[in-house]
């Protein structure tokens, strides 16, 4: 006999802990299953100098205190303590290093899930393992030569990782920024690149005094739903949160130049003319979902879930975590909580 529960979470990053919160205060027999080596490794494997840009008063999960003063920036190690510290704290049923390889409606009902170590069954199955588990790097990096050092935003941690010589950083994203401050300040004999595809909005970390974040609860920014006409249209284009590439010119002498297009030998070319010969490039093109392994009739044409607010067209299947999969919170630390109880609560209805 396989081991049965009544709900399995597949993910233990925060949406899947904000779960097993819920499910707790429920009563139900339920197990979150986690392909990491220990609660919070995803945050612990970022660059060493990433920060929330969410004081720690909106950066905690429901029930717990994140452990620092309210307008502390928490860095990447102290976010993966607080998770860390979060289940252990809850008694939250997390089987870590247990990848999930396989999962699948049963004949009648409920699911089997199939991962390294064997078999589950269950009768409600909630996927919290988010949006972003296979690193994008355009097809166009097979290009360019050997001696060009190459790095996914995932897989860098610090300057000293590249080797001297200019960089050139693609993607104008928050990480694409940041990284692109961080190289041009800690190697300022270099010169560094930033290579935009777009131009993003931008909002600052603080106006008048208070956290961006202050102004979006108190304005009700963070309550606007994705089925609004509002919500769908910040949910088009992500926003610069800090300094912007016009920013890192100014300060850093950070050179920008357009969309990548082309690789040739050890030159990349964009858009707009340039040729760039950098001894380093670091690839901060995002990330893409990953379901293959999710054997249900319950996604679009181009790989995403089908659901509202997270429920899908299969009884007893839900989401969690994903971006905008209600509001703008949803994949946020401090407001995932929120989706969690509506939809704990919608599996106590089933």
């Amino acid at each position: 006999m396989h081991p049965h529960h009544d709900v399995v979470v597949i993910g233990g990053g925060q949406a899947g802990l904000a779960m097993g919160y819920h499910l707790a205060r429920q009563g139900r027999d339920f197990v979150i299953l986690d392909a990491a080596p220990r609660v919070g490794h995803v945050w612990r494997t970022r660059w060493n100098s990433l920060q929330l840009f969410t004081p720690a008063r909106y950066s905690a999960l429901p029930g717990l205190d994140f452990p620092a003063p309210p307008e502390h920036l928490p860095n990447k190690d102290e976010v993966a303590d607080y998770l860390e510290r979060y289940a252990h704290h809850f008694g939250l049923p997390v089987r870590s290093a247990e990848a999930v390889r396989a999962l699948r409606p049963r004949t009648g009902a409920g699911f089997e899930i199939e991962t390294e170590r064997g078999i589950y069954t269950a009768n409600q199955v909630v996927i919290a393992t988010g949006p972003f588990q296979r690193p994008m790097v355009p097809p166009l990096a097979a290009k360019l030569s050997a001696g060009v050092t190459q790095l996914h935003s995932s897989e860098y941690r610090a300057p000293d990782q590249l080797p001297a010589g200019e960089v050139l950083v693609v993607g104008g994203g928050n990480s694409g920024v940041q990284i692109a401050a961080e190289l041009a300040a800690a190697r300022p004999e270099s010169r560094t690149w930033l290579s935009l595809g777009e131009r993003l909005p931008r909002l600052p970390e603080r106006l008048l005094g208070q956290s961006l974040f202050w102004w979006c609860e108190r304005l009700g920014v963070m309550d606007v739903s994705v089925g609004s006409r509002l919500g769908r249209r910040m949910s088009e284009k992500e926003t610069l949160i800090g300094e912007s590439p016009a920013m890192l010119v100014r300060r850093l002498g950070v050179r920008v130049v357009g969309r990548t297009e082309r690789a040739e030998g050890a030159s990349i070319h964009t858009r707009d003319g340039a040729a760039v010969q950098p001894s380093a490039v670091v690839w901060a093109t995002g990330f893409r979902a990953d379901f293959g392994w999710v054997q249900a009739d319950i996604f679009d044409e181009r790989g995403r879930p089908r659901h509202t607010r997270g429920v899908t067209e299969m009884p007893g299947l839900y989401f969690l975590g994903l971006p905008w999969q209600h509001t703008r919170g949803s994949a946020l630390i401090g407001w995932v909580g929120r989706d969690a109880e509506w939809l704990a609560a919608r599996l106590r209805e089933r």
